[in-house]
């Protein structure tokens, strides 16, 4: 009797790989009982898993959940127009300036924890200036962003409170900021409703939430580990896009992403949970070379990290920026910076996976 894989084997969170080579050499589609969902894990079935739009993202909060009723990617279509102009000029100066002022803070120092004390703090904070919000509000802020909010506009049960008397005052007295713009956009040539304002702000903020963290974590821990190719970065800032793109593949923060089918798919009954394991389809060898290897200058790494299709995840855009102001700031403030002696501490997490500590010597 065969004895079929699982995700909740023992050693699987430890290190994942050694069960996706598994999955993707002999169970390339399995129902993994104690998970309670069918696996995907080669690369070109997961792309087409994401994009199918038979599978369906879970359901996203209510603030937003009318809008993508039969019409996938509303929240992006009310988001990317607001993200023009003026308030991408704030978006960009938001993540650049907060980015230098964590940077500043370590550069007297003589060791950091970059994740504990900069990789943590940056989006949730970068994404606070952006949308104008008052900085002594970030620790809170940034509490929501890790523990109750997400891309498609679900979020902590205090935050609408919090945010309706900024969307009030930016109503009455616009500005140049992120939020300002959400409160001019439009729909049906009519203003957005005050649910919708606050839906896409906490859109925004779930987006710089925990899984940019963990990005940015897996991207400054992989270069430090390869001195040669971020000596190379230092004078080419244009490889920085192609460097994040590579981590995003070798280590994507979520490992695993859930859809749901909406109607039968081969042996996948309808209302059935699909697995769809980034982790696995990131290093399938089938699709790269060498996949084990981090290599920023990689030609294709592919875009499978923050989704693919009608569900991509609307916080690339503002993950990559915050990744590339990140590693500018780094390297400007911190010229010096490099691993710290001693073990280096592993990725940990089974669904979402980064270092939980990333020890530096900046001296």
């Amino acid at each position: 009797m065969t004895v079929l894989p699982s995700l909740l084997d023992p050693g699987t969170e430890r290190d994942p790989q050694p069960l996706y080579r598994t999955l993707r050499g002999d169970f390339p589609l399995v129902y993994d009982e104690p998970f309670g969902a069918w696996l995907i894990s080669r690369y070109a079935d997961v792309r087409a898993a994401l994009a199918d739009p038979r599978l369906v993202a879970p359901p996203p909060g209510p603030a937003l959940a009318h809008r993508r009723d039969g019409a996938p990617g509303g929240h992006r279509a009310l988001l990317s127009p607001a993200l023009r102009g003026r308030a991408l000029a704030a978006l960009e100066s938001g993540v650049e300036r907060t980015a230098y002022v964590l940077a500043r803070r370590l550069a007297s120092r003589r060791e950091a924890d970059l994740v504990a004390e900069f990789c943590q703090w940056l989006p949730a904070a970068a994404a606070v200036a952006a949308l104008g919000l008052p900085y002594e509000d970030t620790a809170r802020v940034h509490a929501w962003c890790r523990t109750g909010l997400d891309h498609l506009g679900g979020h902590h049960p205090g935050l609408d409170a919090y945010l309706r008397p900024h969307v009030a005052r930016r109503r009455a007295h616009p500005g140049d900021d992120l939020l300002s713009a959400l409160c001019a956009a439009r729909a049906g040539g009519r203003p957005l409703p005050d649910e919708d304002v606050t839906g896409l702000a906490g859109a925004v903020l779930g987006a710089a939430g925990e899984t940019t963290a963990r990005a940015l974590a897996s991207f400054l821990a992989n270069l430090l580990d390869h001195p040669g190719q971020l000596d190379l970065i230092r004078t080419r800032p244009e490889l920085v896009g192609a460097a994040w793109a590579e981590s995003l593949r070798r280590d994507p923060p979520l490992q695993i992403v859930p859809r749901r089918a909406l109607e039968p798919i081969g042996p996948i009954r309808e209302g059935a949970t699909v697995a769809c394991l980034l982790g696995a389809a990131g290093r399938d060898p089938a699709r790269f070379a060498d996949p084990d290897r981090y290599d920023a200058f990689r030609a294709d790494p592919g875009e499978l990290a923050f989704g693919a299709g009608p569900h991509s995840c609307l916080g690339a855009p503002l993950a990559r920026l915050t990744a590339e102001h990140a590693l500018r700031a780094v390297l400007t403030v911190l010229p010096d910076v490099r691993r710290a002696p001693g073990p280096r501490p592993p990725a940990e997490g089974l669904i979402s996976r980064s270092p939980r500590t990333l020890p530096v010597r900046l001296r």
